[in-house]
């Protein structure tokens, strides 16, 4: 048997990791386990939950060295961090592989001798140049009432995802993993399928998330701030921080957008400019990551909270240099304008342009609908009496004025967004149709299925509901000095 076939077969027989460990006759059991991203790209972080605090390892090995399933001379042990898990018992466990080689295939295991998980794969990409990365609005397992069916939509997204992209560098969250932020029912259904444990995971903090501890106790993320501004509520049940990671030529800075300063977010952008200003450089684009859609097409659009970010955050993200900015929580689709200081930057750019062209201070906002099919939120009419400044579109008044696209289906999707020298490309791609798994159409918790308002048949798996090219704002695709206020000119 090659290594390959080796790695997959012990995958197999022994499961997903969420049961007990492969010798199932030693005191320890090892669930939960999930592959993080780390500080860059030649590094992943593992979690998992562990029954014992006896002392645990990850193994990790190249897996043209795995023989016969044996982690022998080759491998490299990485020790583990283990506290107190204050959810459900136990301890919380994680690890952070680092020295990784570009375009190698690695294979590990956490835990101690005599009690393993499954051996798991993984393959890292170059570290330099083009790759692509996916991401995922509000899997929210439970939102439906029904933790299987929302775990099979949730799995089902995965795989269609990752069989039409199996090079995807990085798996993106938009938050809200689970309904209940302590309900590890929910939390097991999440982290069901192996995806997870062959592709990094860059957890994002969202509101149903944020009341406990297991979303913490469940992903390690690195260069993690947890000061009191980005990491509110009671210390004994509060989870969050803002972090920061880079892939290739990509800042990625995440946001705990649940966490506020005095009721503002001007915590939120001292963080973004200080980690701009000390890493931008590096950088050829900048991703902001948050769960708080500010633009918002549906139910959320005029919350309080939102409101207010559509004050705070916009001419800051300008001023910044950021290029894209990944949004959940209000499960539909948007793709908006060029946005530059809260404005439409370009006013003739017309509804659903295929391709966009950035000039300076110009950000492009996208919010990703439902991963699972558990919940869904249908689009809303621009209501100017909760907020006079998010009015319609000129050029589609049934949109909001900040949305290019607004999109929904009620049909499962995610965003696939490939990053190249010369551009961003943006796509929002369909993983099912109105066929189960699909928990809040099958529940007739939705009375209609497929595009216009269910007037049209659902299209099939893998079709595009979105895709846009953007352009850098120089033909060299290169920013400079993100901080520099000759952006706003």
């Amino acid at each position: 048997m090659g290594a390959t076939a080796a790695v997959l077969g012990i995958t197999a027989v022994l499961g997903s990791g969420l049961a007990t460990a492969a010798h199932a006759d030693t005191a320890t059991t090892l669930t939960g386990i999930i592959l993080g991203v780390g500080a860059d790209e030649s590094q992943r972080a593992v979690s998992w939950y562990s029954s014992t605090d006896t002392p645990q390892l990850v193994q990790v090995v190249p897996t043209a060295k795995l023989k016969h399933g044996q982690f022998d001379k080759h491998a490299t042990t990485f020790a583990a961090t283990l506290t107190a898990n204050t959810v459900n018992g136990g301890y919380n466990a994680h690890a952070t592989i680092d020295g990784l080689k570009k375009k190698t295939a690695y294979s590990y295991r956490v835990g101690h001798e005599g009690a393993w998980s499954a051996t798991y794969s993984f393959e890292t990409q170059d570290f330099t140049g083009d790759f692509d990365f996916l991401f995922f609005g509000d899997p929210q397992i439970g939102a439906s009432g029904d933790v299987a069916k929302d775990g099979a939509g949730w799995a089902d997204t995965l795989n269609v995802a990752l069989a039409a992209n199996p090079d995807a560098a990085l798996l993106v969250s938009g938050g809200d993993q689970v309904e209940s932020a302590n309900n590890e029912t929910q939390w097991n259904a999440f982290l069901g399928s192996d995806k997870l444990r062959q592709y990094p995971w860059a957890a994002t903090i969202g509101n149903h998330d944020v009341g406990g501890k297991a979303y913490e106790q469940h992903f390690w993320t690195p260069n993690t701030d947890r000061s009191t501004a980005y990491y509110n509520g009671d210390a004994a049940t509060r989870s969050g921080g803002d972090y920061w990671y880079e892939y290739n030529d990509v800042l990625f800075i995440d946001l705990n957008s649940n966490a506020y300063a005095s009721g503002a977010d001007a915590a939120h952008i001292d963080y973004v400019t200080k980690v701009i200003d000390e890493h931008g450089d590096d950088a050829k684009y900048t991703v902001l990551v948050y769960h708080h859609s500010i633009y918002s097409p549906a139910s959320h659009a005029n919350d309080s909270d939102n409101i207010q970010r559509r004050k705070d955050f916009p001419a800051a993200f300008s001023n910044l240099g950021v290029d894209l900015v990944l949004q959940g929580h209000d499960h539909a689709y948007t793709r908006s304008y060029l946005i530059k200081n809260g404005q439409k930057a370009n006013a003739a750019e017309k509804p659903g342009a295929a391709q966009v062209t950035q000039g300076p201070g110009g950000v492009v906002y996208v919010t990703a609908n439902s991963a699972s099919g558990s919940k869904y939120y249908n689009l809303t009419a621009p209501d100017t009496t909760k907020d006079p400044n998010y009015g319609p579109d000129p050029l589609n008044p049934k949109s909001h004025w900040a949305n290019s696209v607004e999109n929904q289906e009620h049909v499962r999707t995610y965003v696939k967004v490939q990053v190249r020298d010369d551009k961003l490309v943006v796509e929002n791609l369909r993983s099912g149709t109105c066929a189960a798994p699909n928990a809040a159409v099958e529940l007739g918790q939705e009375d209609w299925c497929g595009p216009d308002s269910g007037a049209s048949a659902a299209q099939p798996v893998g079709s595009a509901v979105d895709k846009v090219v953007i352009r850098p704002y120089d033909d060299k695709g290169h920013h400079g000095h993100k901080g520099e206020s000759s952006w706003l000119q």
